[in-house]
């Protein structure tokens, strides 16, 4: 097979006049290949069949040629285009796959004044020109040309503006570089090349001429189930009768003549047929069946017989071999046309049916019947044929504001009105709002443009009205952590886990050393060096427990020996010693009573206490909680507690605490106990500091440097502050600023601290 480019129709007619109006003044136009005289003697080109039937073109082959205009002939065409700056190129051309090369070109030199190319290749057509500037510019339109098949290409230029027309479907228009078409002595005019060193492309023409130049620049032909067909050009498809009509198949449904049938036979459908024709009947057991019909009769005994409709008599048949059924008797479906049953779901489809065009084969149980697709109608009452609903023309769409409705095959769609853009499938707006950042959307939502405005939906993990979008964590924040995005918690300080649950724990983590008089003492969210037994702090509370100080406790009756042994202080502790030459028993002394030595008790105001007399000793501790033991103290091991009714529900209402869990809300430590919560203020540690903040979602507060960010002041009385007119301010006064009206300033220690009173400055 040849391969190449064609052009038929409008085939090698390359036209060039007047865009205004779409019209062609005749005195104007330039039918090249007519001018150039292509016939059987021009060497590379030779005459081959034309698009339409009966119509001729001209084949550009592989073969060394040299289509130019003369000198004479290329001075006509330069005279009507010299200093023309509107003008059509119409071509018609059939481009073999991967062919590439130049359709025409005007150059002088190396200068392109006008040249049109279509590449293969690259799948894409290219237009060279030069500008008043004396620049050369290329304009590329991706398109597919070289596809073997025929296209009708119309380029029309006026000054700046350009539209490309592809088999009269607007393609691209652009504003581009107004063309400088001052043609100099010289230039020369190439069809199907640049020159003789350049790449062949290969060319077919039509013989006749384009009319209707002011449709679409060429003659609109119609194509339908791989037909194409001319203007005007009528044809029967199924139950319509179409016609070709510029450009567009119009279709009305057939109307079937009214048939007198004779006797014995009546209207039916013919397969391959849209209207019904007379066919010969049998009459059978008071019914009417068209010939080849098939019908079952069951004797007493329950044998088939099988009939067929013959010469308008119904005859017995042999009913023949049934085929063995994979399915139970139950599942076994008899039928009104064979002796044979079929099992339940059987496909009746397979064995042939008449569904045409836009109507598909659906199984009954017993039969096929034909059923129309979506968006059909059917033409005939056994839904064989089926026409496109016009959804536009009938008003059965959804198509909104500034939209146009286009009928599609089964279904519509809306396009936007010149100026719109697209907001969903059914409506346009004039405006986006969203690209344009013309709305009130939070940052963390997402913009949905609509007609005249736009709605705002939060994100995936975050939740509010659009406008205001707040992070959503699954599973919340505990011990006042907060949300910072989706189910990702800010914990305040002593806190971690994905959802702030986990105290840190400072003393075993190895975060804290306190003084070897004290013990480190992990509290919610933080932690302290309290003293240890036998020491007590001197009242200067230092952090690390540097001020522990040992206790006396034979100095000041806080020991626990007998009456019969003598009390020696030790650094944290005491020691009860036996007198030399006495026998000592061992008891101690508990709240005034005597315990004896290795007796063991229960706190009387503490029943989750067990103490013990060891050698004068009194050592107490708290019970040991044994989960396993049935009997086990539910009030001093509320952890052992595992009824339901003993679960607490948190504050939020969003998950619940079994007895004995503690947490933080709102900076108080609370406690589950037998289903009832407790919650008390959160400990802090002392701040010994001339400036404390209490930070944003924290429940403690630190020291800071800054006296204007502190919120609490240690107070220094004979710290003093001078305002602005030298009057001198007393700690923890404050005063408006002179020469303002919101401006409040205050003394802290010394420092002037002024800031704006926003509620103030709405009041003016």
């Amino acid at each position: 097979m040849e391969s190449g480019i064609r052009l038929s129709t409008l085939c090698l007619l390359l036209c060039l006049g007047p865009v205004s109006g779409f019209g062609v003044d005749p005195s104007l136009q330039i039918d090249v290949l007519s001018e150039l005289q292509l016939g059987g003697s021009t060497e590379g080109v030779r005459q081959v069949p034309g698009l339409h039937n009966g119509s001729k073109a001209f084949l550009f082959t592989d073969n060394s040629r040299n289509v130019k205009a003369s000198p004479e002939t290329a001075e006509i065409f330069f005279q009507k285009l010299r200093n023309k700056c509107e003008f059509t190129i119409l071509v018609t051309l059939k481009q073999a796959h991967l062919n590439s090369g130049v359709i025409l070109s005007i150059h002088h030199l190396d200068h392109r004044y006008l040249e049109l190319e279509s590449s293969g290749h690259r799948n894409e057509i290219r237009l060279h020109y030069r500008s008043g500037s004396h620049r050369s510019h290329t304009e590329v339109f991706p398109y597919i040309l070289a596809d073997d098949k025929w296209h009708r290409l119309s380029l029309a230029i006026s000054a700046s503006h350009l539209i490309l027309h592809v088999d009269c479907n607007k393609i691209y228009e652009r504003v581009v570089e107004k063309p400088f078409m001052d043609l100099p002595l010289g230039t020369t005019f190439w069809l199907g090349q640049r020159n003789t060193a350049h790449g062949y492309f290969k060319l077919s023409q039509a013989e006749q001429r384009m009319n209707k130049l002011d449709q679409c620049y060429c003659e609109r032909t119609c194509t339908m189930k791989g037909t194409t067909y001319r203007e005007f050009e009528s044809w029967t498809d199924g139950c319509k009768n179409c016609t070709c009509m510029n450009g567009t198949v119009q279709c009305e449904a057939l109307v079937c003549p009214l048939a007198d049938c004779p006797l014995n036979s009546a209207l039916a459908y013919v397969d391959g047929k849209c209207c019904k024709e007379c066919q010969s009947v049998c009459v059978f057991e008071g019914r009417t069946y068209f010939e080849g019909q098939r019908e079952t009769v069951y004797s007493g005994s329950g044998d088939c017989v099988l009939f067929e409709c013959k010469d308008h008599k119904m005859q017995r048949i042999p009913k023949g071999i049934c085929p063995a059924l994979s399915c139970p008797e139950s599942q076994q479906i008899p039928l009104s046309h064979s002796c044979c049953k079929v099992c339940k779901g059987h496909d009746f489809c397979t064995e042939g049916h008449n569904c045409m065009e836009h109507s598909v084969c659906r199984n009954l149980e017993d039969r096929a019947v034909c059923s129309c697709r979506d968006g059909f109608r059917a033409l005939r009452e056994d839904n064989a044929y089926c026409e496109d609903i016009d959804e536009c023309a009938e008003g059965r769409h959804y198509c909104r504001e500034n939209t146009m409705c286009v009928n599609t095959p089964g279904s519509f769609m809306c396009v936007c009105k010149t100026g719109y853009i697209r907001i969903d499938d059914y409506s346009c707006t004039e405006h986006d709002e969203c690209v344009t950042n013309q709305h009130n959307c939070d940052e963390n939502a997402l913009c949905f443009n609509t007609v005249g405005g736009h709605n705002c939906v939060c994100k995936p993990g975050y939740t509010g009205n659009g406008t205001i979008c707040k992070a959503f964590c699954k599973d919340g924040c505990r011990n006042g952590g907060a949300c910072i995005a989706s189910n990702v918690c800010a914990c305040p300080q002593g806190f971690t886990g994905p959802s702030c649950e986990t105290d840190i724990d400072e003393c075993s983590d190895g975060f804290v050393q306190c003084d070897s008089r004290a013990n480190c003492i992990n509290l919610p969210g933080w932690y302290h060096c309290e003293c240890r037994d036998g020491y007590h702090d001197n009242g200067m509370f230092s952090p690390s427990g540097e001020s522990c100080e040992d206790i006396d406790e034979c100095g000041t009756g806080r020991h626990s020996c007998a009456n019969d042994t003598v009390c020696f202080n030790l650094d944290g502790g005491y020691d009860c010693r036996c007198p030399h030459g006495k026998n000592c028993t061992g008891d101690c002394i508990h709240e005034g009573k005597i315990k004896h030595n290795g007796q063991i008790w229960v706190l009387e105001n503490d029943r989750c206490s067990v103490c013990s007399c060891q050698n004068g000793y009194v050592m107490c501790r708290r019970m040991v909680c044994d989960c396993q033991n049935p009997t086990v103290d539910l009030f001093c091991c509320p952890e052992c507690d595992p009824r339901l009714s003993s679960q607490c529900l948190h504050q939020s209402g969003e998950f619940s605490y079994n007895s004995g869990d503690s947490w933080v809300q709102n900076c108080q430590q609370c406690r589950c106990l037998q289903g009832e919560v407790d919650c008390w203020p959160l400990p802090c540690p002392e701040v010994d500091c001339e400036f404390s903040v209490l930070p944003e979602n924290e429940c403690c507060p630190r020291c800071v440097s800054d006296p204007c960010q502190a919120d609490t002041i240690r107070n220094d009385i004979t710290k003093t502050c001078l305002d602005e007119t030298n009057v001198v301010r007393f700690t923890g006064s404050s005063w408006i600023k002179h020469g303002t009206e919101c401006t409040l300033c205050q003394c802290k220690n010394g420092h002037v601290c002024c800031s704006v009173d926003p509620q103030c400055l709405q009041e003016l």
